[in-house]
């Protein structure tokens, strides 16, 4: 492949939410609020958790380790967003983006490994609730949040290394706020041919994967709670899967929409408003999905509240 006349590019810029300047104080002021809210229930949920010995189990471990995950991934890429709407030099080095692309992606991939192991710890707990202690023990759990995050990383790695293998040597502006594979593929002057085959391939391979693991579970769980006689055990069975099934729903549809198109590499406000989705409003939602309804965070907040002598204490 020829290289001549070429000049290599340095540094991208990105063009951020918007170059309007009545727009930049609203979003600024707007996204700031989602982020700290981001960042205020997810630490929240983990504080709780990890004070309150009521919630050491298997499902809380995970809904931990979900909510400290989204406090990394909404960090990767919102101050970043925040800085830029008051900056008017909005460059970031090539090695910069490739290292905010590839954290970026490693938490979007063990937050799809880590949503199916919470799939099979809802699986365990209603279709074998009297053997769920031995089967959902420590050990176990350890290995399956353990093997989410290792996957999850070496996923990413697999991506950036393919991203290595670009040149860049043309325009330079990307058409987003953060660094992402469709945005550097239309920047390369090399063919992504072989990038976008690794994408589907890998995708194939663990993308799938993950998507069975979590959904391939809930065929035995809505078998096993139809056959519950009573209206009240039914709701109160499927109530533990409703916010599980949210997340999964709404994290998937932005996931395949970004990454597993025919065509990954389309630069239009769809996918701006579709990016803002998945990486600032999805880390919003887990923990208020997760705890709206969620009996045992509400008693474990009143305690922690009652001990700090800041409200009523509540056992249940």
């Amino acid at each position: 492949m020829k290289a001549i006349n070429q000049t290599q590019v340095l540094e991208f810029i990105l063009r951020g939410l918007s170059d309007l300047p009545y727009l930049q104080l609203p979003l600024f002021l707007v996204f700031l609020l989602v982020y700290l809210a981001s960042l205020v229930g997810n630490l929240l949920i983990v504080i709780l958790i990890c004070h309150d010995s009521h919630l050491h189990t298997p499902m809380y471990l995970f809904l931990s380790n979900l909510a400290g995950l989204d406090v990394f991934y909404s960090s990767v890429t919102s101050p970043r967003m925040l800085s830029d709407l008051f900056s008017k030099a909005r460059t970031i080095t090539v090695s910069s983006c490739i290292t905010q692309f590839f954290f970026f992606f490693s938490f979007i991939c063990i937050e799809l490994y880590l949503l199916a192991v919470m799939s099979y710890d809802r699986y365990i707990a209603i279709c074998h609730p009297l053997h769920y202690i031995q089967i959902m023990n420590t050990n176990l759990c350890a290995q399956m949040v353990s093997a989410a995050w290792a996957i999850g990383f070496l996923t990413s790695l697999i991506h950036t290394l393919c991203i290595l293998r670009l040149n860049f040597c043309g325009p330079n502006v990307i058409n987003s706020f953060f660094c992402d594979l469709p945005q550097l593929f239309i920047l390369s002057c090399t063919n992504t041919f072989i990038n976008v085959l690794v994408i589907f391939l890998v995708g194939i391979i663990m993308g799938s994967g993950a998507f069975s693991m979590t959904l391939v579970p809930y065929f035995r769980i809505f078998r096993t709670i139809m056959g519950i006689r009573s209206q009240k055990g039914k709701l109160k069975a499927f109530s533990t899967c409703t916010s599980h099934l949210t997340v999964v729903f709404i994290f998937y549809g932005t996931i395949f929409f970004t990454y597993l198109r025919p065509n990954p590499t389309s630069s239009s406000a769809e996918d701006r408003l579709v990016s803002i989705v998945y990486t600032v409003v999805t880390p919003v939602l887990n923990p208020l999905i997760y705890s709206l309804r969620n009996k045992d965070l509400k008693a474990a907040l009143r305690r922690i509240l009652h001990s700090l002598g800041l409200g009523e204490g509540g056992t249940e």
